[in-house]
């Protein structure tokens, strides 16, 4: 296994009115190639700070951030950002919302006929060629969600980035796009870093949880490894012994923080 993103004793300061604030300290991490990582912990401990930092929307103040053993400068197409508000454009539809990052990554290689080509294909990944001409405004919050995962798939990413993307979707929703998710990466082999609150998704999706401590300050606490069996189905683990106790031990990371919030203080 090649480890595609490798984080070393990162950290970050804000400065605010107030001063400085430290929101990471001390991250260590590596992902390999076609590992899934779901990040969780309680809100404000530095989860999507740490996704823009390897997304390089953010600049560690300490620490090194490589991808493929180059540091991480920045924005990249290496690195496919899917966040829970889908950021798509509003007067395109949704072929022309993918065409757009196709065209920006690609445009200088590939001709017209190429680049319609990879989009179809990006949308027919997500089960969507049938919504190609809608625009956002036509479709559900579902099918928005999925042309983003459409976008930045489109765009071959080495790694694939992800900000609680179904956290403002229904239940019955999300679990169709996590059954959706775990096709597209087995279909892919991508490499996923993805941000949940969610402990049945972290457990669903997942080959390793890595479970941050409170901030400020916040840090790495414990890494889970999901042992597993792919392909999954939830509704073999609901009656999965071994699912429910990989289930318990992030839920008791969760409460004993939840019990200590001042702890990365």
């Amino acid at each position: 296994m090649q480890s595609y993103v490798q984080i070393e004793n990162a950290g970050m300061v804000f400065n605010t009115k107030k001063g400085k604030f430290t929101a990471l300290t001390g991250i260590d991490l590596h992902v390999d190639q076609g590992e899934f990582i779901a990040l969780i912990g309680h809100s404000g401990c530095g989860k999507s700070t740490l996704l823009n930092l390897v997304a390089g929307l953010l600049d560690a103040t300490d620490g090194v951030l490589l991808l493929a053993n180059k540091e991480i400068k920045g924005p990249g197409p290496e690195r496919g950002v899917v966040f829970q508000n889908h950021s798509l454009l509003p007067w395109l539809s949704a072929f022309e919302n993918v065409y757009l990052a196709v065209e920006k990554v690609f445009g200088r290689t590939e001709s017209r006929k190429q680049l319609k080509a990879r989009t179809t294909a990006a949308l027919e990944l997500v089960g969507l060629t049938h919504a190609a001409g809608k625009l956002p405004g036509e479709i559900s919050g579902g099918m928005k969600q999925r042309v983003g995962i459409a976008r930045a798939l489109a765009m071959e990413p080495k790694v694939l980035l992800m900000d609680e993307p179904f956290g403002a979707l229904d239940a019955l929703t999300r679990a169709h796009l996590q059954d959706e998710l775990m096709k597209i990466v087995a279909a892919t082999k991508s490499t996923v870093i993805m941000v949940t609150h969610d402990v049945d998704e972290a457990v669903l999706l997942s080959d390793r949880i890595v479970m941050m401590t409170n901030g400020p300050a916040a840090t790495i606490g414990e890494i889970l490894a999901v042992d597993l069996p792919r392909p999954r189905e939830r509704l073999q683990l609901a009656h999965d012994p071994h699912y429910h106790d990989l289930r318990s031990k992030v839920l008791e990371f969760l409460y004993s923080r939840q019990m200590r919030p001042k702890e990365a203080a």
